[in-house]
C-alpha cells in the first residue's frame, strides 16, 4: 500500500488531474473507427486507466482483445449483464472463468439484476447473478454490479455470500439515500457518472453528495461511455456546480463528447460535479477516486 500511496503522490504534480474510468463501454459499435483516438483524448485529460465493460461473453472477449491494444492503459471485465441472463448456457461459467484468468481483467460483471426494463425473466436473472458472485468469490476477482429497481434482492443475493465476498463496486448508483447507506453497509463501494447532472430528486444522488452520505474512500467514478452524457449546460445544473467547471475539463467535453457519444475524456467534469456538491477541491476527489480504483481492483501503477 505504501508504494501505491507514493505513487499517487508523485502523480499530484502534473497539470491535469490524474483519474481512473471504472466503467467504459468501449466494444460499443459508435468506437469502432476511432478508438485510437478515444483513448489518446482521454489521456491526454488525465484519464490514466480505463475499465471496459463487458455484458456478454463475446463482448468480455472482446474487451479483453482492447487491453492487449492499449496495455496498462485499458483494463477490462467478464460478466453477463441482467439484461443478456437468458442467454446463459451451460459454457458461459466455463468461459467466464477462462477469461477471468488474465490478469488483464480486474472484475466479474457487469452483473446482477434491472427489474426496470427486464429483459430477461426476474428468475433466470437471480439465478445468473448468483453464479457471478459465487465466481467472483472463488477467483477473488471484485464484483461491479448493475441494479436498477432491484435494491434488495441484490442485497439479498449480496448477503449470502457476505462471509466470501471480494470487493463490490454498485456500477453507475441511480438510487437514493437509504439504498446508498444499505450498500455501504455491506461494504460496498458506490460509483458515479455523469447522471450526477440530471438528478434533482430529494433524496437522490445530489442530496446523497451533498450530505455526506457516501464518503470519498468509497466512492468510484466513471463515464459509462458512451452513455450518461453530463450535461453541464442544463438549467437544472445549480450555478456553483456549474461555475467549479473549469475551462480545461469543458473543452474536452464540448468539443469531443455528445449526447449521442459521451467518451472517457468527459470524466473530468463529472468529477468537478462531485466535487461541488461534495464542497471539496476537485483535485481532492480525483485522487482519493484514482486510489480507490487502483485498491480494489489491483491495477498497476
Amino acid at each position: 500500500m505504501d508504494d501505491l500511496e507514493d505513487a499517487m503522490s508523485e502523480l499530484m504534480n502534473t497539470e491535469s488531474y490524474i483519474m481512473v474510468d471504472i466503467g467504459a463501454n468501449l466494444t460499443n459499435k459508435k468506437f469502432t473507427r476511432d478508438l485510437d483516438s478515444v483513448v489518446s483524448r482521454a489521456r491526454d485529460a488525465g484519464v490514466q486507466k480505463i475499465m471496459v465493460t463487458g455484458i456478454t461473453v463475446h463482448s468480455s472477449k472482446e474487451a479483453l482483445r482492447l487491453t492487449r491494444i492499449f496495455p496498462e492503459t485499458l483494463y477490462s471485465t467478464a460478466g453477463v449483464h441482467p439484461h443478456e441472463a437468458k442467454s446463459w448456457d451451460e459454457e458461459t461459467e466455463g468461459e467466464l472463468r477462462e477469461l477471468a484468468a488474465n490478469n488483464e481483467v480486474v472484475a466479474i460483471g457487469e452483473c446482477g439484476l434491472d427489474f426496470n426494463r427486464n429483459f430477461s425473466p426476474q428468475d433466470v436473472q437471480i439465478e445468473v447473478f448468483e453464479k457471478q458472485v459465487s465466481l467472483a468469490c472463488e477467483l477473488r476477482k471484485p464484483l461491479f454490479v448493475h441494479e436498477r429497481d432491484a435494491h434488495k434482492e441484490v442485497l439479498e443475493v449480496l448477503r449470502k455470500y457476505k462471509a466470501r465476498l471480494p470487493a463490490v463496486v454498485i456500477h453507475c448508483f441511480t438510487g437514493d439515500a437509504s439504498q446508498a447507506a444499505a450498500y455501504l453497509k455491506e461494504g460496498c463501494y458506490i460509483g458515479l457518472t455523469g447522471y450526477v447532472w440530471k438528478d434533482k430528486s430529494e433524496d437522490g444522488v445530489r442530496r446523497i453528495l451533498e450530505d455526506g452520505v457516501v464518503p470519498l474512500d468509497r466512492l468510484l467514478v466513471e463515464t459509462d461511455a458512451p452513455f450518461m452524457y453530463p450535461n453541464t449546460r442544463a438549467s437544472k445544473l445549480p450555478p456553483y456546480v456549474k461555475d467549479a467547471l473549469t475551462e480545461r475539463s469543458l473543452t474536452f467535453l464540448h468539443r469531443y463528447c455528445t449526447f449521442q457519444r459521451n467518451e472517457p475524456c468527459s470524466l473530468p467534469v463529472t468529477i468537478e460535479m462531485i466535487a461541488a456538491y461534495m464542497k471539496k477541491k476537485s483535485e481532492q476527489v480525483a485522487l482519493q477516486t484514482t486510489f480507490n480504483a487502483f485498491k480494489v481492483f489491483g491495477l498497476s501503477t
